[in-house]
């Protein structure tokens, strides 16, 4: 890795952290600079703008959740193992990249015209194709006859909060993490 690159990676890094703390609107170049210890106008020898970061962090995580959706679709499993698999997969990158996907989550409103709109289609498609898996589960009797919907927003309300939560220091293990919380989603609270 070239020291640029280096540095922009410093500089992504240290701008997710920023906005997750402060939030983007909050959070200036001279925040930025200072955090990353250059001079403000330096740092436009790595980025172009505030803006050109947070489509990076947007982007790179949509992909990164997109291609696991693509991996998962292709697998010869049920759809109860298909959700299975993607809500380890939300598990496994809030773990890997807690900061940049607090970022994402909630930040994304902040990109302009067409990143905004590109980026909402790609949101969009990972919605309805984790949806069509929940559906097929519907039919074919694994998953109880509810509100599609319902079950995916609330799957997805259920491990957005890891990215706050989270530590690799706290006594829960990551392993022990990601299993309760497959219990939890896939067999529910209550004792039979």
């Amino acid at each position: 890795m070239s020291d640029n690159s280096t540095k922009k990676q410093i500089i992504l890094e240290a701008a997710a952290r920023l906005f997750r703390d402060k939030g983007y609107s909050a959070t200036s170049m001279r925040d930025l600079a200072d955090a990353v210890q250059l001079k403000a106008s330096s740092l436009y020898n790595h980025i172009a703008s505030k803006e050109e970061i947070l489509q990076t962090i947007c982007f790179d995580n949509a992909h990164r959740f997109l291609a696991g959706m693509t991996e998962i679709e292709q697998l010869q499993v049920s759809a109860t193992h298909k959700i299975e698999a993607l809500i380890r997969l939300h598990i496994h990158i809030a773990k890997e990249d807690l900061t940049s996907v607090t970022a994402f989550n909630d930040e994304w409103r902040h990109l302009s015209e067409p990143h905004l709109g590109n980026f909402k289609s790609l949101r969009k498609s990972y919605e309805s194709r984790f949806k069509a898996i929940i559906e097929a589960g519907i039919q074919a009797g694994e998953l109880r006859p509810l509100h599609a919907s319902v079950l995916l927003y609330t799957l997805f309300s259920s491990v957005r909060w890891l990215y706050d939560w989270f530590k690799p220091e706290r006594s829960l293990s990551a392993d022990m993490l990601e299993s309760e919380i497959i219990t939890i989603l896939l067999n529910g609270m209550i004792l039979k």
